[in-house]
């Protein structure tokens, strides 16, 4: 598909989407939404993408709303909308059955930070930072938040990057559990794609039920999880795939997976 505010693009089992805005450091809008939403379900089809690289072009990765587009005479219908659509992205990032990488290569503020915090890993460059302003400027958090960042860094840690606003560095962000990897500016979006190319590798269907499972995990007691578990294992023994990994052990080779 033609996109105007993002590009995507597959390449060796990665979709990679960028948001495109560079001249407004990536700030959203509701185009911007609705083509993300667009692009994710276009990797969703994809059988040859087995993980979704989200990034910005230029030198943010997202620094949240487009506040100049808010100031043109928008009804507060029109403003719901807005807000529904980062809704509606986040739990596509969060419900996408493909692992999502969010490589964070400079800002990402706000509603950049909550589909960030969204997706399945975070990886940061040296010199990004990321944050939660939104108590600062009378606004409020979106994306499931709320939800997802005590589960990540704990009750008191979240409470203190929600009310303070504080921007952290990718050190901090992996210190508290927030980010997954830290990387050198140098090179970062290269760094990123190959940490996004080692989860490619992995076996499709295992990865989706893992996905889900995981993220999801608190809604169910442990008894559930088991029968989850156990459900999921019993699916997998039924794959291609799960052949060719008792294959490629007994050969000492590295598997080849096609999510059969």
């Amino acid at each position: 598909m033609a996109y105007e505010t993002i590009v995507y693009e597959r390449r060796e089992g990665i979709a990679e989407i960028r948001l495109n805005r560079p001249q407004r450091l990536n700030a959203v809008t509701e185009q911007l939404y609705a083509e993300l939403q667009e692009a994710l379900a276009e990797a969703e089809a994809d059988g040859d993408a087995r993980v979704v690289l989200l990034t910005g072009e230029g030198r943010a990765f997202c620094v949240g709303a487009d506040l100049k587009a808010h100031k043109e005479g928008r009804t507060a219908y029109d403003r719901r909308q807005y807000l529904h659509g980062e809704q509606k992205v986040c739990r596509r990032l969060q419900q996408l059955s493909k692992p999502v990488v969010a490589a964070v290569n400079g800002y990402a503020l706000g509603a950049g930070a909550e589909m960030a915090v969204a997706s399945d890993f975070i990886v940061m460059a040296a010199g990004a930072r990321i944050g939660f302003p939104e108590i600062g400027i009378g606004s409020f958090l979106g994306g499931g938040v709320t939800w997802l960042l005590p589960r990540l860094v704990g009750l008191a840690k979240a409470r203190e990057l929600v009310f303070l606003g504080e921007r952290i560095d990718g050190a901090e962000a992996v210190r508290i559990g927030l980010a997954n990897r830290v990387l050198p500016d140098e090179g970062f979006l290269d760094a990123a794609r190959e940490f996004a190319a080692a989860i490619a590798g992995k076996a499709p269907f295992s990865m989706q039920l893992a996905k889900e499972q995981l993220n999801f995990a608190a809604e169910r007691t442990f008894d559930a999880a088991l029968s989850a578990e156990l459900e999921g294992m019993t699916f997998v023994s039924t794959t291609q795939d799960w052949q060719e990994g008792v294959d490629a052990f007994a050969e000492k080779r590295s598997p080849v997976f096609k999510g059969r």
